[in-house]
C-alpha cells in the first residue's frame, strides 16, 4: 500500500471517484488547486520528491510545497494522517490522498529500477493540478465591443 492509502483493492472505486470529483469541484477544492499551482510555481527549484512530505535536505512533495508556501509546518508522521492533512489544507482528506497518489504514482509506468526524475514529477504534477482548476466566467477576458459608429458614417 502506498502512502496515499490506495491499494489494488478496487472495491467501491466508483464511490471513491465520486468523492474525489465532488471535493475537486467544490469551492474549497478549487481554492486548494489554485493555491497548489501557485506554490509549485513559487518553488525556486522546480522538482518534487516522492514518498515523503519533506526530506532533511528540504526537498518536498506537492503537499509539502503547499505547506511551505503557506507557512504551515508538517512533521513526517503527518504523511499518513489524512484527516490532519485535510484540515491543514481545508480540503477533504480523500483529496489529500489523491494528491499524494498523483505525486508518487501518477507517472506513466516504468520499470521499478527506473525512478521518475524529480523535475519531471514537478512538471507532471503541476500540469495535473492546473487541469483540475475550473475557470470561472468572471475570470475570462471580457468581450471587447466594437467602438460606436456614427450614424452618418459608411460601413
Amino acid at each position: 500500500m502506498s502512502r496515499s492509502g490506495y491499494s489494488d483493492d478496487c472495491e467501491n472505486v466508483a464511490m471513491w471517484r465520486g468523492v474525489i470529483a465532488s471535493a475537486t469541484r467544490g469551492k474549497r477544492g478549487q481554492q486548494f488547486f489554485r493555491d497548489l499551482v501557485a506554490a509549485l510555481d513559487a518553488m525556486p527549484i522546480k522538482r518534487l520528491i516522492d514518498g515523503d512530505l519533506e526530506t532533511a535536505e528540504g526537498d518536498v512533495c506537492a503537499l509539502g510545497s503547499l505547506a511551505r508556501h503557506k507557512g504551515k509546518s508538517l512533521v513526517p508522521d503527518d504523511t499518513y494522517d489524512y484527516a490532519k492533512l485535510g484540515a491543514t489544507f481545508n480540503i477533504a482528506e480523500q483529496l489529500a490522498q489523491e494528491v499524494m497518489h498523483e505525486n508518487d504514482e501518477g507517472a506513466p509506468w516504468r520499470p521499478h529500477h527506473e525512478k521518475e526524475p524529480d523535475e519531471q514529477r514537478w512538471a507532471r504534477v503541476r500540469a495535473w493540478a492546473a487541469k483540475q482548476i475550473h475557470v470561472l466566467p468572471d475570470e475570462l477576458l471580457p468581450d471587447v465591443a466594437p467602438p460606436p459608429r456614427n450614424p452618418g458614417e459608411p460601413r
